[in-house]
């Protein structure tokens, strides 16, 4: 049973599919002022249109930025995805453990996870924590994970439901999903999912989560170069 056991503490991230480019803002903006002429613009050479791109992104006209679609299959302990579905903009479709029996797969923080939290609420750091608390989260979380699994897979040799026998298993399994978003709604999370200097409005997500923002933005980044670079330039506030 012990050796049946996985520890991981990474993420896995994959664009599964995607309809989204520069051009989608273009002719989607356009339409406001051209009609169908704008049916013109839709496979149009959005380098030449940069400036309109800013433009949008700097005064917060946001939907033009929906017209376009990305598929991410995204593996992460299921507490990374109760955060992540607070997110309403998004289509999420997660696997079940009620139709499939869940693989022991179990996140334990790395060695560079911050473990101290320093400050009150609303004004606090964290900091790096000592070898002796690194060693003690690894050894506490793994022991729970061995006894909870051990729990789950004696309920269901026992003839016990999945439904039932998962409701032993802890937050930080791992589970995995397919969530589908455009850029505006991928521009929300990014502004909020990530600690960065340069944003307008500092956000300070707990780092499970920004592991697998910091996997998303490079995958959109190269299919709309244009939309990403204004929204850092503009403080990356979404429109």
């Amino acid at each position: 049973m012990d050796d049946a056991l996985e520890f991981r503490s990474q993420m896995t991230v994959e664009l599964v599919r995607a309809s989204a480019s520069d051009a989608d803002v273009l002719f989607a903006a356009r339409v406001s002022t051209k009609g169908e002429a704008s049916l013109q613009d839709v496979g149009a050479d959005a380098s030449r249109s940069s400036g309109l791109i800013n433009y949008l992104m700097r005064d917060r006209h946001g939907s033009p930025f929906e017209h376009n679609s990305m598929t991410f299959y995204v593996q992460a302990p299921i507490f990374v995805f109760r955060e992540f579905m607070r997110h309403r903009i998004a289509s999420y479709n997660e696997e079940s453990g009620r139709y499939r029996e869940m693989r022991p797969v179990f996140y334990v923080p790395g060695p560079d996870r911050k473990l101290q939290q320093e400050g009150k609420p609303g004004h606090y750091v964290f900091t790096a924590g000592t070898p002796e608390q690194h060693a003690l989260v690894t050894e506490q979380t793994q022991a729970a994970c061995r006894t909870s699994y051990a729990a789950y897979r004696t309920m269901l040799d026992a003839g016990v439901t999945r439904e039932v026998a998962r409701i032993v298993l802890p937050l930080t399994l791992y589970s995995s999903m397919y969530v589908t978003m455009n850029a505006r709604a991928l521009m929300n999370f990014l502004s909020l999912r990530t600690q960065r200097d340069d944003s307008t409005f500092p956000s300070y997500p707990q780092r499970e989560i920004e592991m697998v923002a910091e996997q998303m933005e490079p995958r959109w980044a190269e299919l709309m170069p244009l939309t990403h670079a204004a929204f850092d330039a503009n403080g990356r506030v979404c429109p």
